[in-house]
C-alpha cells in the first residue's frame, strides 16, 4: 500500500481513461472517503449524483463544448487560443462514471456552527469531500477529472437539480490511461509549470480592529383623447387657479391615463430592489469592497436599511431580488432568488455575460413583476444594490447615448480624487477595447449588470401590465434607458422620482426629456428616491379624487 504522501503526489486531474469499468466497491469506498471529509457544523451538506447514462453524458458534453468555445475566445492571443483548443480538458463521454459533487444550501435555513462569518464554508466542506474522493480513487488505482467549464444554470436544469443544490462541477471517474509523466497534464504539455513550493507568508504586522467601524459597516396604454380631455377638465374644475398645483397636475393626468380611469388609484404599491455583483468592482472602481453587496442585502432583509424604513413609513411593500450576488443566501429568507450567476465577468477583460444570461435577465425581471402584478399591485418602483454598479451604469449610459464617458462618471458610493481618476481611466479603457457590434443587445450583454438588466426586463413587463413605473436614481434610470430603447412607449407609464447627485443623472434625464419630482442631493440607490417621492405621488391622486370642484363648493371660477 502506498503512503499518504505517495498518493498525494500521484493524484492527477485525469482526462484520459481506459475502457475498464469501475467496480461498485471502488466507487463506494471513494464516496465513503468523501463522506468522512470535514463538514462545517456537521451539516453533511455534500450531495453526490452518479451518471452512467450515455444520453445524459452527451448532453453534458454539449454544455462543455459551448462554454469551451467561449473560454477560447477569452484567451490573450491567437497562438494561446490555438494551444488552448489543442488541450483535452474533459472525458465526459469516455469515462465510465460521471459524478456530480454538490452542496445543499438549504442546510443554512437553520443555525449552523461555522457559517456566521461566511456561509461559503458549506461549499468548502464539499471541496474537501471531492479531494478525499480523489485520493481514495488514486489509492485504488483509479482517478478523476474535474470539469468546470460549463454553464451551471443550464447544468442544473439539465439534471433537474433543485434550486438549493449547487454543483462544484462534473467529475469523470475511471481507470487512468496515463500518469502524464508523473506530473500534471498541463505541465507535461508546457501550458504552465507548477511551482516547486507553495506560497507561505508569516504575518507579523497587523491593523488593530476598529470596533465602531466593524459595528457600522454592514449598515453602511392607451392614449384615449376622450379620457385625456375628461381628466384635464376634472383637474381644471378643482377649486384652484389653472395649473397652480404644478407637477401634481401632470402626475394626476399621467396616472389617470396609465390606469385608464377618471378616478385613478394606486393599489398595493411595491418597491423591488434588485441586487447583484459586478466583475468590474475587482478593479478598484468603488470605495467599498464587493462584500458590502451581500451585507446590505442582509440589512434589507432585516429591515434596517434606508429603503426598509422609508417603505415602512409610507406603507409600501418591499421585495428584495438576488439577481446575481456573489453569495448563497439561506433558502428560508424572504429574498426572491433570480440569481443568473455569482456576479458578472469584468467587462475590462471580456463580456460581462453570455447571451443566455442576458436572456435570463429579461425573463427573470418579467417574472418578478408578473408575480407582484398577480398579487393585485398596479404600481411598482425599481431600486438596486451592487458594489460597482455605478461604473456599469456609467459605461452603459455612454455607449447607449454617445455621451463621452468622462461626462457619465460620478462619485458612486464615494469615490474621490485619485480613485475617481483611476475609475475614469479604467472605464475609458473598457470602452476603447470593445470590438463588438454597436447594437443594443451586444452592448448591454458586454457591459451590463444582472440587476440593471433585470430591472429593464421588469419595467418592460410592468408597461405591458399597465402598471405605474417609479424610477429611482441614476442606475435605475440607466435601466429605464435600456427598456426605453426597446420600447419607447414605456415613457408614458414612468414617473422619475428624483434627480440624483450623480452628475450624469441630469444629463440622462434631459436625454430622455423627462422631469423628476425631487432634487434632494441623494445618491443612495436602493429605490430610496421612489419611496421618498411616493407621498407626493399620492398627493396628486388625493387632489384629483377628493378636492372640491368650483361647482360642488359653490365657488365662482370667473
Amino acid at each position: 500500500m502506498k503512503s499518504l504522501y505517495e498518493i498525494i503526489d500521484s493524484r492527477r486531474d485525469t482526462r484520459h481513461f481506459t475502457n475498464d469499468e469501475v467496480p461498485v466497491e471502488v466507487l463506494e469506498k471513494a464516496l465513503q472517503a468523501g463522506h468522512k471529509a470535514p463538514s462545517v457544523g456537521l451539516t453533511d451538506a455534500t450531495r453526490y449524483y452518479i451518471i452512467e447514462s450515455s444520453d445524459i453524458k452527451k448532453q453534458v458534453k454539449e454544455l462543455f463544448t459551448s462554454y469551451h468555445k467561449k473560454s477560447a475566445d477569452q484567451t490573450d492571443s491567437e497562438s494561446q487560443k490555438k494551444s488552448y483548443l489543442a488541450l483535452k480538458l474533459e472525458a465526459i463521454e469516455e469515462a465510465p462514471i460521471g459524478l456530480v459533487i454538490a452542496y445543499d444550501r438549504s442546510v443554512l435555513d437553520q443555525f449552523t456552527i461555522g457559517t456566521v462569518g461566511s456561509n461559503e464554508a458549506v461549499k468548502f466542506s464539499s471541496v474537501c469531500a471531492a479531494q478525499n474522493i480523489w485520493l481514495s480513487l488514486t489509492e485504488q488505482g483509479y482517478s478523476m477529472g474535474w470539469v468546470s467549464i460549463i454553464n451551471y444554470h443550464h447544468f442544473k436544469k439539465l439534471l433537474n437539480l433543485p434550486d438549493y443544490i449547487e454543483p462544484l462541477g462534473y467529475f469523470c471517474i475511471g481507470k487512468p490511461a496515463t500518469d502524464y509523466g508523473k506530473q500534471p497534464m498541463l505541465q507535461q504539455l508546457n501550458w504552465k509549470q507548477k511551482l516547486e513550493k507553495p506560497f507561505v507568508t508569516t504575518i507579523k504586522n497587523f491593523t488593530p480592529v476598529n470596533h465602531l467601524e466593524l459595528e457600522n459597516f454592514a449598515v453602511l396604454h392607451s392614449n384615449s383623447s376622450d379620457l385625456k380631455e375628461k381628466l384635464i377638465d376634472k383637474i381644471n374644475q378643482k377649486t384652484k387657479p389653472l395649473g397652480s398645483l404644478g407637477i401634481l397636475e401632470k402626475l394626476a393626468l399621467q396616472m389617470g391615463l396609465v390606469f385608464q380611469s377618471e378616478a385613478p388609484n394606486i393599489i398595493n404599491p411595491t418597491i423591488v430592489v434588485f441586487a447583484a455583483d459586478h466583475g468590474i468592482a475587482n478593479h478598484d472602481v468603488s470605495a467599498y469592497p464587493q462584500e458590502v453587496t451581500r451585507q446590505m442585502v442582509e440589512t434589507f432583509l432585516k429591515g434596517g436599511a434606508a429603503i426598509s424604513v422609508f417603505c415602512k413609513q409610507n406603507n409600501l411593500d418591499l421585495k428584495i431580488v438576488d439577481a446575481g450576488v456573489n453569495y448563497d443566501f439561506p433558502t428560508n429568507t424572504s429574498i426572491i432568488n433570480k440569481k443568473v450567476a455569482k456576479g458578472t465577468q469584468s467587462f475590462l477583460m471580456t463580456s460581462a455575460m453570455s447571451q443566455d444570461e442576458l436572456n435570463l435577465c429579461f425573463q427573470y425581471g418579467a417574472e418578478v413583476v408578473n408575480e407582484i402584478y398577480k398579487s393585485g399591485s398596479n404600481c411598482i418602483g425599481f431600486g438596486e444594490m451592487g458594489i460597482g454598479n455605478t461604473s456599469t451604469a456609467s459605461v452603459l449610459m455612454s455607449v447607449l447615448t454617445n455621451i463621452p464617458i468622462q461626462d457619465c462618471i460620478g462619485k458612486g458610493t464615494g469615490v474621490m480624487d485619485e480613485k475617481l481618476k483611476n475609475k475614469i481611466e479604467i472605464l475609458s479603457q473598457a470602452i476603447a477595447t470593445y470590438k463588438g457590434e454597436n447594437n443594443l443587445d451586444n452592448l448591454i450583454r458586454y457591459f451590463g449588470g444582472f440587476e440593471i438588466l433585470q430591472m429593464s426586463g421588469g419595467m418592460l413587463q410592468a408597461y405591458q401590465n399597465k402598471m405605474l413605473i417609479l424610477v429611482d436614481g441614476f442606475i435605475s434610470t440607466v435601466a429605464f434607458l435600456i427598456a426605453y430603447q426597446k420600447n419607447s412607449a414605456i415613457k408614458q407609464n414612468a414617473i422619475f422620482s428624483h434627480c440624483s447627485e450623480e452628475k450624469a443623472h441630469i444629463d440622462l434625464l434631459n436625454y430622455l426629456q423627462v422631469e423628476p419630482i425631487l432634487s434632494l442631493n441623494m445618491r443612495l440607490g436602493e429605490g430610496s428616491g421612489c419611496a421618498v417621492a411616493f407621498p407626493i405621488i399620492q398627493s396628486a391622486l388625493t387632489f384629483i379624487n377628493e378636492m372640491a370642484t368650483f361647482e360642488s363648493a359653490g365657488v365662482s371660477n370667473k
